[in-house]
């Protein structure tokens, strides 16, 4: 028996096993978490189980081998983790990555369609001298070669928007303008901006407004405290309850997944049950 073929009947037991919330929320916001959000310590089941009980719906950047467990938990592997689709330094602005990008997105596609996983990431790449105009030409030839696969799989290839500023020196897709610019040239359904809240905050502020500007080329987002991209509480600038309720109004029905790191000596789980507190409205 293929791999392929194997997967839909793991798929099935596994459903079965899926947990009740034992703390039932409004959930007009899919929320779902990153693995940094949970002390380091903890085991991925620990994870799990801590995630499904207080009502998160999907596990972002897990990779294959780890979605039956996911799945046990009733949790969705919400965006197929980097590498197939590139790194944050090294993808598409860069035509000597596409021929070994295209070979692993492809796969990458083609298995996340077969166990039901929603997205798959990938990047710009830094600059490295090269002008943006030069470099959004190159992603949107990349994009334009493989939207079709995606299209036809229902699985949707998310780029991330990433600031410069602070966390990541030189990478290109650091202003949504230039994300969008990208987007709209490819005009796919299933090609759109992995908007990371945090990153966004720092490169160009105005959150609510961006996202209502350009939420048709939007799938995904991140959360994030700023500064030092920690808890999502009151101790940061961005108002999560308000950004949350301007995502709902608009409809959105992909997830927004967690991706912040607690502050330390906070309790990670009390962290995050505070975080999904302030996002489900």
């Amino acid at each position: 028996m293929r791999r392929r073929d194997f997967l839909p009947i793991l798929a099935a037991p596994l459903a079965l096993a899926q947990t009740t919330p034992s703390i039932q929320r409004k959930s007009r916001i899919k929320q779902g978490v990153t693995r940094g959000v949970f002390a380091r310590e903890m085991s991925l089941e620990d994870c799990c189980r801590e995630a499904a009980r207080l009502g998160i719906k999907g596990f972002d950047l897990i990779g294959p081998a780890d979605w039956p467990l996911l799945k046990k938990y009733g949790l969705v592997p919400s965006m197929y983790p980097p590498g197939p689709g590139g790194s944050i330094p090294d993808a598409l602005n860069n035509p000597a990555n596409h021929a070994k990008i295209e070979t692993s997105l492809r796969a990458a596609i083609d298995e996340s369609a077969v166990a039901g996983v929603p997205n798959v990431i990938t990047f710009s790449g830094n600059r490295r001298g090269m002008d943006d105009r030069v470099g959004a030409d190159n992603c949107v030839a990349f994009l334009n070669k493989v939207k079709a696969q995606a299209e036809d799989k229902g699985v949707t290839i998310c780029m991330e928007y990433l600031n410069s500023k602070v966390n990541h020196k030189d990478y290109m897709f650091d202003h949504i303008a230039w994300g969008v610019d990208v987007m709209k040239r490819v005009n796919s359904p299933r090609v759109k901006v992995l908007f990371d809240i945090y990153h966004a905050q720092i490169m160009d502020g105005d959150i609510v407004r961006n996202i209502r500007d350009n939420f048709q080329w939007i799938a995904h987002f991140h959360t994030g405290g700023n500064p030092g991209r920690h808890d999502i509480d009151d101790t940061q600038e961005l108002n999560y309850r308000f950004i949350m309720q301007a995502i709902a109004d608009l409809g959105f029905t992909g997830f927004v997944s967690h991706e912040y790191s607690p502050t330390q000596g906070h309790d990670p789980i009390a962290t995050l049950n505070k975080a999904i507190e302030i996002c489900d409205v």
